[in-house]
């Protein structure tokens, strides 16, 4: 059973980073503009580093080809999320307007219980 739920929210998390990413290749003018905290560059890196963690997430698991990425990929994903909160935490602070924080929050703990359940509960290729 807990197996069927971490396959589930891996793919629900690689749909997720996968769209994140291409948002934030694609749209960085509005990010760069909307949060000013971070340059073009950083917004382009991040959105990289979704669309990998994203794939990481799914295709070393599914193929049984080196299944200890998947929990490395949400491990990095949780520290990305981590990362983003303070952001969205620090841009909440200055201006009065919502923000993705509680959002952020959540995927962060989903990102890091796929990877403490692939990594301890259930681990792939065993």
């Amino acid at each position: 059973m807990l197996n069927i739920l971490l396959w589930i929210l891996q793919a629900v998390l690689a749909f997720l980073f996968f769209a994140s990413g291409a948002y934030k290749l694609f749209s960085f003018e509005e990010l760069s503009q909307t949060y000013s905290a971070l340059p073009l560059i950083a917004w382009q890196a991040l959105g990289v580093l979704d669309l990998v963690g994203a794939v990481l997430l799914i295709v070393p698991a599914a193929l049984h080809r080196q299944p200890s990425l998947t929990p490395l990929a949400a491990a990095v994903l949780t520290v990305e999320n981590v990362g983003l909160c303070l952001l969205y935490a620090t841009y909440s602070l200055e201006r009065a307007a919502t923000n993705p924080l509680p959002w952020a929050l959540v995927i962060g703990l989903m990102t890091a219980f796929v990877a403490y359940g692939r990594y301890r509960l259930a681990p792939l290729g065993r």
